[in-house]
């Protein structure tokens, strides 16, 4: 009997190009024959994405052989410098996304217009950032006249002032660009030189984002030059049609502005995030709102005043200017808006009521905001699929039973909303579609819980029940028990006084897929639960063995040092990020970092996410890409660290207690 390694070369090539990389790598693993044909396979794929793992030069380069097929390269450059330069640019990309490129130089940019002539899409990350590296006029001079067909670009840094003079000839010169992400800090550079280079920007620019810029800048950039009243068509961004912006202050004249010369805007997004408390002339009023729209093109507008700095509100804007935009967005179907805390339900239920294409709607911090917007949202032609009432605290069960009547709900974020229990859950159990459910800090119990298991867990992806203080280990049974289709992915079970091992015990034994599990701050959580979920199986069409690849722990009251023995290849196959509390076990989180590189340990206490470029506004469901077995390719042959370290550290601890 012939086996497969036996068949000829070109006949499993042509088999094992069907499959995705990670398949690929996959059956590598398996004999010398199937590496050899990967191998060669490498030379010809024509994508190549590692952005879950963050590959140093010794394993980048077998993955990237000479490859003249190769369109589209996405990495993670953290571990990376300027020695890479020669393996990641190559002649026939038509998409560069490299992020983290703190360590390189300008070099990198015009080595890519040198190389890169067919490119179209090219986004940047933190490039130079790092002490001792710059970025020179002549390096962008080289990318923007070498890449002649470029349309996409996006850039992000921290420190501004080294691309001062450089911003202004790199969008004079972006004459081909349609979509342009600058994701920094613009609001340092001069307003009469930023203005004026602008105005030789691309007329075929469609989508613009700016990191952050004053208000006054972006009234200078769009006002129409010359003067006078007589109307002329504007001659800056005529053809833009999405504008995102995070400014100081979002104000009645810089909405004017951009409502009047963006004549074909469809997408507009503004955030402002005050540090003192805004006059009247730096605020939003009535007046701004009902500017909004005057071209009648509007699909999406977001309009949000965050609290980073300062507790502040739109507080010069009541139902009235609500009614006025409202009027004047009846075609929109996507509305964000954080911050109005003089808006009642006079003017909220005005927007689900005028706009009848509504099925995006997003509303945080709605002091006045009552049952009363819900009451009658049956009788609508709506058809809601992404709701979030987030820090709405007048909201009850009520509220949520009627909202329910919308079958098609999809997302729903409803956190810090204090008042809602059971009874909104028994409610949401009747919805078939389901995916995200986000209900932090709410009084719900173990019996509510219970309420989504007959339609809702069979749906859903993600949920959140952090800061529930009420449920216990019975709420993980009442979620996951006696049902045998669950697809929850991401679980957060964070600062949950009562949960405690035995609930992560019935967890694991659930075999449920869970791919990202928090359980940060919960006091009963110990070792036990460690070991539990290191031997955790799930046996699916994907993937048979531990799925996880996130497991936040920061400040769970009983783990000690014998929960790093499991943390230890080869427990947690595919786990990329940890959370632990670094104070404690300082020696054996160093050592454990260490032993496994591909690992991201966080150990003071932030927010961990395997999606750290997506900026998610809650409505984002993370789409997994099956990145473990590329992984294992990599890293066949180098587990040159052996477990001598994290032996050291324990009995370093050991010697300690």
């Amino acid at each position: 009997m012939v086996g497969l390694e036996q068949l000829p070369l070109a006949l499993l090539g042509t088999i094992m190009a069907k499959l995705d990389i990670a398949s690929i790598c996959s059956i590598a693993s398996t004999c010398r024959t199937f590496k050899s044909c990967a191998s060669h396979i490498l030379t010809f794929l024509p994508s190549i994405h590692l952005l879950d793992i963050a590959p140093s030069m010794d394993l980048l380069i077998p993955l990237l052989p000479p490859n003249p097929h190769l369109t589209s390269l996405k990495i993670d450059c953290c571990r990376l410098d300027d020695a890479a330069i020669d393996c990641l640019v190559r002649p026939s990309l038509h998409e560069l996304v490299l992020h983290s490129c703190g360590d390189f130089s300008g070099r990198l940019l015009s080595e890519i217009g040198a190389r890169c002539s067919g490119l179209r899409s090219l986004y940047l990350g933190s490039v130079a950032d790092k002490r001792g590296r710059a970025i020179h006029i002549s390096d962008l001079e080289d990318l923007l006249s070498g890449c002649s067909q470029l349309e996409v670009c996006g850039l992000t840094m921290k420190k501004t002032s080294k691309i001062d003079i450089l911003l202004f000839r790199f969008v004079v010169k972006s004459s081909l660009f349609t979509t342009l992400n600058l994701m920094f800090d613009l609001s340092t550079f001069l307003r009469h030189t930023f203005a004026r280079a602008w105005t030789l920007a691309s007329a075929r620019l469609t989508s613009l984002e700016i990191g952050y810029i004053s208000s006054v800048m972006v009234t200078e950039l769009l006002s129409p030059i010359g003067g006078g009243h007589q109307h002329v068509h504007p001659s800056i961004l005529p053809n833009l049609q999405k504008l995102s912006l995070s400014v100081d202050y979002i104000t009645d004249t810089m909405v004017g502005t951009i409502s009047q010369n963006l004549t074909s805007l469809t997408y507009l997004d503004l955030r402002d995030a005050p540090i003192i408390e805004p006059r009247v002339t730096f605020d939003l009023t009535n007046n701004g709102l009902q500017q909004i729209n005057q071209n009648g093109k509007l699909k999406h507008l977001s309009l949000v005043r965050s609290q980073e700095f300062l507790i502040t509100y739109f507080r010069r804007v009541n139902d009235l200017g609500i009614l006025l935009m409202a009027d004047k967005c009846t075609g929109v179907e996507s509305i964000c808006l954080g911050g109005f805390c003089r808006v009642t339900d006079t003017g909220f239920r005005a927007i689900l009521h005028s706009c009848s294409s509504l099925y995006k709607v997003k509303i945080s911090h709605g002091t006045q905001l009552t049952d009363l917007v819900f009451l009658d949202i049956s009788a609508t032609p709506l058809s809601l699929t992404h709701v979030g009432l987030r820090w709405c605290n007048l909201l009850t069960n009520l509220a949520i039973a009627h909202l329910a009547s919308n079958l098609d709900l999809t997302v729903l974020d409803l956190r810090d909303c204090r008042s809602l229990g059971d009874e909104a859950l028994l409610a949401l159990g009747s919805l078939p579609k389901l995916k995200s459910l986000f209900i932090d800090g709410s009084d719900v119990s173990d019996i509510g819980i219970s309420y989504l298991r007959d339609r809702v867990t069979s749906s859903l992806v993600s949920m959140s029940v952090r800061g529930c203080k009420r449920l216990t280990d019975k709420c993980i049974t009442a979620l996951v028990g006696g049902s045998s289709k669950l697809v929850l992915q991401e679980l957060d079970l964070s600062n949950l006084p009562y949960l405690s091992d035995n609930g992560v015990l019935a967890l694991a034994k659930s075999r449920v897929p869970i791919c990202e599990l928090r359980m940060r701050q919960c006091p009963l959580i110990g070792d036990t639960s460690v070991m539990a979920l290191a031997s955790m199986q799930v046996d699916d069409e994907r993937w048979h063995g531990n799925s996880l690849r996130l497991l936040d722990l920061y400040n769970c009251g009983r783990i000690t040092s014998l929960s790093f023995r499991w943390l230890k290849k080869p427990y947690f196959p595919r786990l990329k990020w940890l959370g632990v509390t670094g104070s404690v076990n300082r020696d054996m989180v160093d050592a454990l970092a260490r032993s496994r590189p591909y690992l991201h340990v966080a150990c003071r206490g932030e927010e961990l996410g395997t999606g750290q470029w997506d900026h998610s506004d809650g409505f984002y469901i993370h789409d997994y890409e099956e990145m473990d077995e590329l992984e294992r390719f990599i890293l066949e042959g180098n587990d040159e660290i052996s477990d001598d370290e994290m032996a050291d550290a324990e009995n370093n601890e050991e010697l300690v207690e």
